[in-house]
């Protein structure tokens, strides 16, 4: 059984002073990374240089993405940016990375939104081409989206063969992919192909229930890590930004309510029963809430 992990995604800050001491304070508080999203559109820093920041005032805290855009960055780019990321951490680099998929930020960088099967597969190649650079030696790929030619990426990741990667998704294609690639898998809900929003039909446990049997089917005898964002957390609503409804999934651990008891058991029953144990809390506005917790199980 592995042990429970806590993430907290953090979107910005009003000054450096002022995110330094958010990294701070998760890290004291017994969270295990810190993660930044990664959209165009809206009050959000960049990904890798808040990380960045965040690694000088830290020394345990894992830094992490909720989750990277493939189609934002070519993959070799983004290597050698998150393999720098990782030396600079002294190894705490743990990127998430996904296709990509809100519809806004593709039309406010005027980029088209491709089907989400050709972002799928485009997804695929790019995880092959980060892997292959940050092995030894020259690497060379030559795909339907992607052409690396004898590329002798500098520098390497502290972490080898390279750091720890998380897929996040909901549907069943995607899933399979993180099962048979990543390291660690959150679970999410699948969002509309026109990247309008998360698919309400989607919603509630047995289609979570799904997705767990989805990974572990095809993730055979590799050791995956399960997790999920909790979306909502007492009696509050979500914040209209994410898109997310969570009328359905009350008894998903994607909705936490109830005293500090009836959460520990909550996430201790998800844990024993299903193997879930990384759990990404989505809203800044419930870390002090949530923080006892994290203190019961981490």
């Amino acid at each position: 059984m592995r042990p429970f992990r806590f993430g907290a995604v953090v979107r910005h800050a009003e000054s450096a002073k002022a995110w330094a001491e958010q990294a701070r304070r998760l890290e004291s508080s017994g969270f295990d990374v810190m993660l930044v999203p990664d959209h165009l559109v809206g009050a959000r820093f960049a990904p890798l240089p808040a990380l960045a920041a965040a690694a000088t005032a830290t020394t345990r805290l894992r830094l992490g993405t909720m989750v990277l855009a493939n189609d934002f960055r070519h993959p070799a780019a983004l290597a050698k940016e998150l393999a720098t990321l990782d030396v600079l951490s002294d190894g705490r680099a743990e990127p998430g990375i996904g296709t990509g998929w809100l519809a806004a930020d593709y039309a406010a960088a005027g980029r088209v939104l491709d089907p989400p099967g050709v972002r799928v597969g485009r997804l695929a190649e790019a995880l092959a081409v980060l892997k292959g650079l940050w092995g030894e030696g020259p690497f060379s790929h030559d795909g339907a989206h992607y052409r690396v030619d004898a590329l002798d990426l500098y520098p390497k990741p502290v972490q080898r063969p390279y750091p720890p990667l998380l897929l996040a998704g909901g549907g069943p294609r995607l899933l399979r992919l993180a099962a048979r690639e990543a390291d660690s898998v959150n679970l999410a809900t699948r969002v509309r192909a026109d990247g309008s929003g998360p698919d309400p039909a989607d919603g509630g446990l047995d289609a979570f229930l799904a997705k767990i049997a989805i990974v572990r089917q095809a993730a055979a005898a590799r050791p995956v890590e399960l997790g999920t964002s909790i979306l909502e957390l007492g009696e509050g609503g979500p914040e209209a930004w994410s898109h997310a409804d969570t009328s359905a999934m009350a008894e998903t651990p994607q909705v936490l309510r109830g005293t500090r008891h009836d959460i520990r058991d909550k996430l201790r029953h998800w844990r024993d029963e299903h193997g879930l144990t990384y759990f990404v809390l989505h809203h800044e506005r419930d870390l002090d809430a949530f923080a006892p917790v994290v203190e019961d199980l981490a």
